[in-house]
């Protein structure tokens, strides 16, 4: 990938993460670390582009869909989606608050939002569901979707991966948001997952794994997901927690506090920080 692309990528991640960490410190609200691991990913996802969207029409017709089935880091769209003009950037500054448009789990009422996944594990089950009728109506288009890897603890998961490899819906994406921390500590310690790349092959889908925060990788794996069309895909995406703020990376404490001004201000130092990302 070109080097100015890549800074590109990286700008735009930066901005990103400037804009939540100011967004959740003033209303005191929402889930940092889950959103810092999954914006690498997201950024080269819609900044790429892979996936199809119109800028300022949320209800294009020929869109792509995007769940992010693990919902508490849902919010992390707002900021992408005031950028494509799908609402006012003033409604970032509202976040939480009576009459604002944008609320701790997205729903149905915020522009881009195409499900609501406050409780886990319903994602993959919900993109099943778009694409069959897809099919029905004749339209072609990508789902992805994003859960996490404590989400794998939900059975709704495995259902539903059982049936979308059964029916070869070859049109979902879901890139797994590997950090390997769940609210409760690390996934290897509390359940062990394991071998995830094996067991998804196990279970009929074309696996692809890398680096959740090198936008080369992601790039590629994101072109690579689109070639495949007899199965559908998962990008395992092995990320860092809190990815870009050194006391919140890997810390599964950190899972949904709010820091201090001290800590915010040393946050947003860290953030300014070339290295950082």
């Amino acid at each position: 990938m070109e080097a100015n692309k890549i800074e590109f990528f990286r700008t735009k991640a930066k901005s990103i993460r400037y804009q939540l960490l100011q967004m959740l410190y003033e209303q005191k609200a929402g889930h940092i670390p889950s959103c810092y691991s999954m914006l690498d990913f997201l950024t080269v996802l819609f900044y790429g582009p892979h996936i199809r969207f119109e800028k300022g029409n949320p209800g294009f017709s020929n869109r792509d869909k995007l769940i992010i089935s693990k919902g508490h880091a849902a919010m992390a769209l707002y900021p992408i989606f005031a950028d494509l003009d799908y609402f006012d950037s003033n409604e970032l500054k509202k976040f939480t608050q009576p009459g604002g448009l944008l609320g701790l789990y997205a729903d149905y009422r915020v522009p881009g939002i195409e499900g609501i996944s406050g409780s886990l594990g319903h994602g993959i089950g919900m993109a099943t569901g778009f694409i069959l009728s897809d099919r029905m109506d004749k339209i072609k288009r990508d789902v992805y979707v994003v859960i996490g890897d404590g989400e794998c603890y939900e059975g709704s998961i495995w259902e539903a991966a059982i049936f979308a490899a059964a029916h070869k819906l070859h049109e979902m994406k879901v890139i797994l948001d590997r950090n390997e921390l769940c609210i409760l500590g690390k996934t290897e310690e509390l359940v062990a997952l394991g071998d995830l790349q094996a067991k998804w092959s196990a279970f009929g889908w074309n696996v692809i794994a890398i680096d959740g925060h090198d936008y080369s990788a992601v790039d590629k794996a994101l072109l690579e997901s689109k070639s495949c069309i007899t199965k559908p895909t998962i990008i395992i995406a092995n990320t860092t927690k809190g990815k870009g703020i050194s006391f919140m990376e890997g810390n599964a404490s950190w899972h949904n506090k709010i820091p201090t001004q001290d800590l915010f201000e040393r946050a947003f130092a860290e953030l300014s920080q070339e290295e950082a990302i």
